[in-house]
């Protein structure tokens, strides 16, 4: 897998002929009897949202769902091809493949949009959001209370929109044969502040693994996974030993594990898929909840991440919804309003459980709530305690 380009609008992820597919999937989508008909985006006004848009410093998430609205058709070729315009974002590296997959598949049909998509980090995503620097933030977790704040303190408000789910694989090199299912509570054993200067072998977790050092990767403290991992695994948000490798970028990691062969890190599922050459992930028992120290009812099964458990929830505690955020001062910039239909309607979202994207596809009926959302300028979030462990998105139906 390559290191993305930041300065690039594209991302070599997936070969040419997702172009045909994406091609066929337009052409269908026009017919789709699931999208009512509407006017073009570029002609209607977004509909008023039924219920007062929540302020940013406390989104009222009973006041957001499903409102009254439509749909847009999904813009023709002729209409996609006039446009031209800039659109800047960052945030997490979980979240870049699909976002960037998004941006190339759409300036197939837009050439002269300019979508820079770059790399930071959730939590550093968020910062430039907040600051005004950018137009879209990439999160692989909702934004916490503290980033809402600072968003409100610069007037900066937002549309929350949830695009896949995403599993967090505990990773191992190919050339590691031995290791096959490892406990959370093991995990939150290695992984937790109190461990911090302490080596494990891998013979602690299994006795009949080597007697050799565990070389630990795992993601920096800027990131959505990072913020995930702890909460999931240690029971406490950015709770975790410091002396590991760290990096934002998932692909500085996928190198560091796949060139060890006693390297254990974690990261987003979509870059084991990208890399089965190099690296696989380990089966994880949730056996105690880290929190209480009870036994939880996935206690004794070994479950590896993959699309079905991902999408079905069998894989625990690690599974989670990834999130863009869209600035609402920049909804009617040229082409915004476009790229954000097109990454949220048919014509792409059958794209993101492919192998070569590798992301779980939500259903059809969250899309179109999310698209709702967006075109309705629905300000706020539906997380407003931020991070939640096992999180679901049947909220976005709620009237």
């Amino acid at each position: 897998m390559h290191k993305p380009n930041t300065s690039l609008t594209t991302n070599r992820r997936h070969p040419k002929i997702i172009a045909s597919l994406v091609a066929a999937s337009l052409a269908l989508a026009a017919c789709a009897t699931a999208t009512p008909a509407a006017p073009a985006p570029t002609a209607a006004a977004p509909a008023e949202p039924t219920a007062a848009a929540p302020e940013p410093t406390a989104p009222a998430a009973e006041k957001i769902g499903l409102f009254e609205g439509t749909l847009p058709e999904p813009p023709n070729k002729e209409e996609l091809a006039k446009l031209s315009g800039e659109i800047s974002i960052d945030g997490s590296s979980t979240v870049y493949p699909v976002t960037a997959a998004a941006v190339e598949e759409f300036n197939k049909y837009a050439p002269n949009m300019r979508i820079a998509v770059g790399i930071s980090g959730t939590g550093g995503g968020f910062k430039k959001f907040c600051n005004n620097e950018t137009d879209i933030s990439n999160a692989s977790r909702p934004i916490l209370p503290a980033e809402r704040e600072a968003c409100a303190k610069n007037n900066i408000e937002f549309i929350e929109i949830p695009v896949a789910f995403d599993g967090l694989a505990v990773v191992v090199s190919k050339d590691n044969t031995f290791a096959s299912c490892i406990k959370a509570s093991k995990l939150k054993e290695i992984w937790q502040p109190d461990s911090q200067g302490k080596t494990f072998k891998w013979s602690d977790i299994d006795p009949s693994w080597p007697n050799k050092n565990i070389v630990l990767f795992g993601a920096g403290s800027d990131s959505g996974t990072f913020d995930y991992f702890t909460e999931a695994i240690v029971g406490k948000g950015k709770s975790s030993r410091g002396d590991y490798q760290a990096s934002e970028d998932d692909n500085v990691l996928v190198q560091g594990v796949a060139g060890d062969q006693y390297a254990l890190g974690y990261f987003g599922y979509a870059y084991v898929v990208e890399n089965t050459d190099k690296i696989r992930a380990v089966a994880i028992d949730y056996d105690l909840n880290p929190k209480t120290g009870e036994p939880t009812p996935f206690a004794g099964k070994c479950v590896e991440p993959n699309f079905e458990t991902i999408k079905n929830g069998t894989y625990q505690p690690l599974s989670r919804p990834i999130f863009i955020y869209v600035k609402a001062a920049s909804v009617d910039k040229p082409g915004m309003k476009e790229f954000i239909n097109f990454y949220l309607s048919p014509s792409f979202t059958p794209l993101i459980q492919s192998r070569e994207v590798g992301y779980v596809e939500l259903e059809r009926a969250i899309y179109e709530a999310a698209a709702k959302r967006f075109n309705n300028r629905v300000l706020g979030t539906l997380f407003p305690k931020g991070e939640e462990v096992g999180a679901t998105l049947d909220r976005y139906l709620q009237n």
